[in-house]
């Protein structure tokens, strides 16, 4: 049996393989649709505060975009 310590230690391995490079763009891009959809709603209803959070959500999902392709030109 492997301790809780070696499986913590194989998902943080995970993270920086290609499969879970490949994982993260994918839930990237599933949530670049929420903030798309988030701007659109606060458009249609003119709401200035909705509209600020979809765009610091949008921010937060450039920057770890940026460090999943980072991650993947290090693989590479």
């Amino acid at each position: 049996m492997t301790s809780a310590k070696q499986k913590v230690e194989e998902l943080r391995g995970f993270r920086q393989s290609r499969a879970g490079l490949l994982l993260s763009i994918g839930s990237s891009i599933f949530g670049a649709f929420g903030v798309i959809s988030d701007i659109r709603s606060a458009r249609r209803e003119s709401d200035a505060l909705q509209l600020v959070n979809a765009g610091a959500a949008a921010l937060a999902l450039a920057t770890s975009t940026a460090l999943v392709v980072r991650e993947l030109r290090r693989l590479t």
